[in-house]
């Protein structure tokens, strides 16, 4: 498969948990079962992953092994590329990486307001991430 191939596909798989993730996040706070809604927050989580993951490969050539070795890959591409620093992905990772893998997938916190609000955030992380990969097109 091609690079371009391979880059497409993980924005295909980030699109994916994103709706796997808010349906089941909403289920989840609706039926009043948290693990739906941890489960929910950690797909949120992948989405982040698989997008970050694309545009790493495809201005890197590399598919990080670890959460360090993205937020490092993010830091060489914010060196190289003005734009990147700009939409702060390095800090956004960081951010749904905290409330979403760390708070509400391993702590089990469940504020529903913040996730409504991560849900939002994710859905802008990765459109943010086609803009960088392909312009407006997406």
């Amino acid at each position: 498969m091609s690079l371009e191939g391979k880059v497409k596909l993980l924005i295909d798989m980030a699109w994916e948990f994103y709706e796997r993730g808010w349906r089941e996040l909403e289920e989840g706070l609706r039926e009043k079962d948290d693990i739906k809604v941890r489960d929910g927050a950690e797909k949120l989580w992948n989405a982040i992953i698989n997008a970050t993951n694309a545009l790493i490969l495809s201005k890197l050539n590399m598919i990080p092994a670890s959460h360090w070795e993205r937020r490092k890959a993010l830091e060489r591409l914010e060196d190289v590329d003005p734009t990147v620093e700009a939409l702060g992905l390095r800090d956004r990772y960081g951010a749904r990486e905290r409330y979403l893998h760390e708070m509400t997938f391993y702590e089990g916190v469940i504020d529903a307001e913040m996730l409504r609000r991560e849900v939002v955030k994710v859905r802008r992380y990765i459109e943010d991430v086609m803009r960088l990969l392909w312009g407006e097109r997406g």
